[in-house]
């Protein structure tokens, strides 16, 4: 009898499961990719620069400072938030000045323990309580805690929840993972309309940002939004990637007719960058954007600006920062 032939199994290393699981991202990239389109860098870059160049009118720049401040998501996300700075923080909601033509801002942005208290203090005004949630702002710990913590917020009378995306999931290729979690979190909502962050910085390529914007788009519902940033990491929100996003609402309700919000946040500082944001937000989505239903801004110090201002529109004179009521600083 010939001799027994002996089967060889090479190990695997963890090299070879490496470069595994790259070629399998890769395909998965490209094959979404391939569906949606990938984006013009310097196309994007080379547009969003001319929309610093517009020149804007009084009576228009007036309308502008007035509609950003009714877009604006007041938001204080710090380790040392009490009670007490909420109650200031949605007094300075309800009235962001003394001059009586001075919109409220839209919403009032804070941790979930503290929706309780924001929800007393706003109850009888049409200003919206929005929570962050689903382990903000890393979106790592189990996805039952995450939701349990979503409908805690919703319980406790938050109109919105502000969630953030697994980055790790999206960055290994596993899309499918990622929509099952943002649906289970649409679920969890119930009533509570929802804005899925996708953390642009940590996404690394315009392309990345246009992809998961389509993938949170599918499966989230019409009036629903997307947000650029926690606010927390560095590279926040930026007109540029911010446009990327624009594009992908405006591809997205061409081929659905689906309208999708859009919520840039973190590093929008002043009332000259909130003007080149509504600017890219008309010239690409149009007039039903420019509504705090549809855009919002996720800010703070942004407010002030803006009411300073309003106030060299209308007097021609710039006010000292003391004038104003103080705002929170952790957007």
């Amino acid at each position: 009898m010939g001799a027994a032939v002996k089967s060889v199994v090479m190990p695997v290393t963890e090299g070879d499961i490496t470069s595994i699981m790259t070629v399998v991202n890769r395909s998965s990239f490209s094959k979404l990719f391939d569906e949606i389109g990938s984006v013009d860098q310097v196309g994007i870059e080379e547009r969003v620069a001319k929309f610093t160049t517009r020149s804007i009118k009084k009576g228009s720049k007036l309308w502008g400072l007035k509609t950003a401040v009714s877009m604006v998501d007041l938001t204080t996300l710090e380790g040392k938030d009490t009670p007490g700075k909420v109650a200031s923080l949605c007094q300075k909601a309800r009235h962001p000045s003394s001059d009586p033509e001075i919109p409220p801002v839209a919403a009032v942005c804070i941790y979930p323990f503290l929706v309780k208290h924001a929800r007393k203090w706003l109850a009888d005004t049409a200003i919206k309580v929005a929570s962050v949630a689903t382990s903000f702002p890393s979106g790592q710990s189990p996805l039952e805690l995450r939701l349990d913590e979503v409908r805690t917020a919703v319980s406790d009378g938050a109109d919105e929840i502000d969630m953030v995306i697994n980055r790790g999931l999206f960055l290994s290729g596993e899309f499918r993972a990622v929509q099952d979690e943002i649906s289970a979190v649409v679920e969890a909502c119930g009533d509570a309309q929802l804005k899925v962050i996708l953390e642009v910085s940590e996404l690394e390529t315009y392309d990345n940002i246009r992809a998961a914007s389509f993938l949170a788009m599918q499966v989230i519902r019409s009036g629903d939004f997307i947000k650029t940033s926690t606010g927390k990491a560095s590279g926040a929100a930026t007109l540029a990637n911010t446009q990327v996003m624009l594009e992908a609402i405006r591809d997205f309700y061409l081929a659905t007719g689906i309208p999708i919000g859009m919520k840039p946040a973190g590093g929008i500082r002043t009332a000259k960058q909130a003007l080149h944001y509504l600017v890219a937000v008309k010239e690409t989505l149009g007039d039903a954007w420019l509504n705090s239903s549809r855009y919002r801004f996720g800010a703070s110090s942004l407010l002030n600006d803006l009411l300073r201002q309003i106030e060299k529109e209308r007097t021609g004179a710039y006010q000292a920062p003391y004038y104003f009521t103080e705002a929170a600083e952790s957007y």
